[in-house]
């Protein structure tokens, strides 16, 4: 298996450069338009994503994201997410790099075996930074009215902490 990893990239590669030959197209010439397009298309979202983490990290560092857990520690409670989770949840649709911190946390100081890290690892797993995403997505191909779009997924990760939550309880209690 470590053998066919190691060679894939390699194949894929010559395959891209024979089939682009035997079509007769310039492959590099290909190659470089693309890498063009793929610088103009990062600076015009490096902005916006310097935002997020800009924000991200003065929501942490700012006590923040403590306020807003406590704020929603009673609705946690309510739909079932464990408290010790509740900032990941609140990270995970804004920064994938916050929230990884934020699990990497939750894992050291409760344990991978309590259902705070099983409901923090399934969370982690099946969950998008919703944010990142819609911004990376729409702003590469210049959409500005997201209508249906970022409701709709805040929506679909809600339904994600709260189904985690649920099967690990009914899994491991």
């Amino acid at each position: 298996m470590e053998r066919i990893s190691s060679i894939i990239l390699p194949v894929i590669v010559i395959f891209i450069v024979a089939y682009g030959a035997l079509k007769k197209l310039n492959v590099f010439e290909c190659f470089v338009d693309g890498a063009k397009k793929g610088l103009v298309t990062f600076a015009s979202l490096l902005p916006v994503l310097t935002a997020l983490i800009v924000a991200v990290g003065m929501l942490r560092g700012s006590g923040g994201l403590d306020l807003i857990t406590k704020l929603l520690t009673p609705v946690s409670k309510l739909l079932g997410i464990p408290v010790q989770v509740l900032p990941l949840c609140i990270l995970s649709p804004i920064s994938g790099s916050g929230s990884l911190a934020v699990f990497e946390d939750i894992l050291r100081n409760y344990g991978p075996d309590s259902i705070a890290g099983r409901v923090a690892s399934v969370i982690a797993g099946s969950s998008e930074t919703t944010f990142y995403t819609a911004t990376v997505y729409f702003g590469s191909v210049g959409v500005t009215r997201t209508r249906h779009t970022i409701p709709s997924a805040l929506i679909a990760d809600l339904v994600n902490f709260i189904v985690s939550s649920l099967i690990i309880r009914i899994t491991f209690t």
